[in-house]
């Protein structure tokens, strides 16, 4: 395995970050600092306690599941679209550098600024609500498998579209609403038993779910059955790269 090759892709990756840090770190954070103002006042007035969990404590797990979803998706997308877009891909093409190197580079990457994303809002809200965490560890996991995950799915979008407008569509039609409805800021529970059932139907359901309980070990879910979501959404989005490659996709405009 060419690891220079890795390595290369993932510090060009990383340093568009730091070039672009308001719109790649300061806005999602300013983000979440509105959503804790706006639900704080609208809805954590009338909700004080959600499983015996202030209200404002409750969706942070949801918050910041949902910028890391959401991020991980256009950070690996844009990251393998827009070389596609200028026509750099074919440096990339050019070089002795496998795909698989290729999705190392661009996914870890993605990973990578999600991560540091989804730290950066916890130490964020923990400004504006009494935060404790019960399993670190697992906590840590989660952002990790999360984050792998969708930046894979985000990197299959990037190939898939041959437009920015192609970018945006799963993410805000899919991903986004998903996201809303699958416990961010309530819990299912709170649910007549006919929608809690039809929110079993919902993946992120079992993202949040787990996340939510390495923080104060409440779930909608068992946190083995989130664990296995996580794991085999994972499974499903490296077995599509995969065959996304061994059909002989190449990465062209």
């Amino acid at each position: 395995m060419n690891l220079y090759a890795i390595k290369s892709i993932y510090i060009f990756e990383m340093s568009r970050t730091w070039r672009t840090l308001m719109q790649s770190i300061a806005s999602p954070v300013i983000s979440t600092s509105l959503y804790f103002v706006v639900f704080g006042a609208a809805i954590g007035s009338r909700i004080q306690e959600v499983n015996g969990v202030p209200y404002g404590s409750f969706i942070v797990p949801g918050l910041i599941m949902l910028s890391l979803l959401t991020e991980s998706i256009g950070n690996a997308s844009f990251g393998i679209y827009f070389p596609k877009f200028t026509g750099t891909i074919y440096e990339i093409l050019s070089a002795p550098v496998t795909m698989v190197e290729v999705v190392i580079g661009f996914v870890g990457a993605a990973a990578t600024k999600s991560m540091i994303l989804g730290l950066i809002m916890l130490a964020t809200s923990a400004l504006f609500v009494p935060l404790k965490i019960a399993h670190p560890l697992l906590m840590i996991l989660f952002l990790l498998l999360t984050s792998v995950s969708f930046s894979l799915f985000g990197f299959i979008i990037g190939i898939w579209a041959d437009s920015f407008e192609k970018l945006q569509v799963i993410p805000m039609l899919i991903i986004t609403p998903l996201v809303f409805l699958g416990g961010s800021f309530y819990s299912a529970s709170m649910l007549p038993p006919f929608w809690q059932k039809l929110c079993l139907l919902n993946p992120v359901l079992y993202l949040v779910s787990g996340f939510r309980y390495s923080f104060y070990e409440i779930a909608d879910v068992s946190i083995y059955v989130s664990l296995a979501a996580v794991f085999l959404f994972l499974s499903i989005c490296i077995t599509l790269v995969w065959l996304i490659f061994k059909t002989g996709y190449k990465l062209k405009k």
